[in-house]
């Protein structure tokens, strides 16, 4: 680290000659995953619902000597995943694959509707069932080292804030999943999950500069996460480097589950 959220690159192409599909990427942890990624030698589909987004993100990471494509994509449907895999086709078998969609409203479990409960959980935990399933070919597949799969869940998963029921219980439902994944699937693919404190995504427009403080003052670390640095974790776990790990959950939240104010 060279400063707060300014990530040094590793001197080796972790994924030269993978195709890496990354979900959720047109901003925050997703195109900073994609932009990782591309930067170690990987081909990215750089996937979201916001096509000009997506697009804006594959364009920088092609500035920037990489290589993607951007594919305008609901990966709460098998209609997405057809689309995504055809993307990925020009690039070759998908190798690794990064679950970071997101749907999310505030409000508590009384004023939530049943239809926005589903979206929330459609685009959080069944989109990493569909695209694990998708993908599945391509990642037992690969040569040389497993396929690698990583769930973007949150502390959310396992610590109680109000206004999230739905959003919780599909980070929470990824932390199983992964889990499960791994155990069924391997040792062609490892499945791990990360889970990000607050770090400052777009997520973050909302919450008032003064919230914003009080919640970099309830980290160990005294600030907010950038998304590079959880960028960085999903890079490790998805590498050769992490040849023994899966089913596991990392936790990039600047120890924010560890602080406690209490007496």
């Amino acid at each position: 680290m060279t400063a707060a959220g300014a990530v040094q690159l590793p001197d080796t192409a972790r994924f030269a000659g993978r195709t890496a599909v990354v979900t959720g990427a047109a901003a925050g942890i997703g195109a900073a995953t994609a932009r990782r990624l591309a930067a170690e030698g990987a081909a990215v589909v750089v996937a979201d619902i916001d096509g000009g987004r997506a697009e804006a993100a594959a364009a920088e990471i092609r500035a920037a000597g990489g290589t993607a494509a951007a594919v305008a994509a609901d990966v709460a449907g098998e209609e997405g995943w057809s689309r995504i895999l055809a993307a990925a086709g020009g690039f070759g078998p998908v190798g690794v694959l990064v679950s970071n969609a997101v749907a999310v409203e505030v409000a508590p479990a009384h004023e939530t509707s049943p239809d926005s409960w589903r979206r929330q959980v459609d685009v959080g935990l069944t989109a990493a069932f569909l695209g694990f399933r998708a993908c599945l070919p391509g990642l037992r597949a690969q040569e040389g080292a497993p396929g690698a799969a990583v769930l973007v869940s949150s502390v959310h998963a396992r610590h109680g804030i109000p206004g999230h029921p739905a959003y919780a219980a599909a980070k929470g439902g990824l932390l199983s999943l992964a889990g499960q994944l791994a155990v069924e699937y391997g040792p062609s693919v490892r499945v791990n999950s990360v889970l990000p404190g607050p770090v400052l995504t777009r997520l973050w427009d909302r919450v008032p500069e003064a919230d914003r403080r009080a919640s970099a003052e309830q980290t160990a670390a005294g600030r907010l996460g950038a998304p590079e640095e959880v960028a960085a974790a999903i890079a490790f776990l998805a590498s050769p480097e992490a040849s023994y790990v899966t089913g596991t959950s990392l936790v990039v939240d600047g120890g924010w589950s560890v602080v406690k104010s209490s007496a």
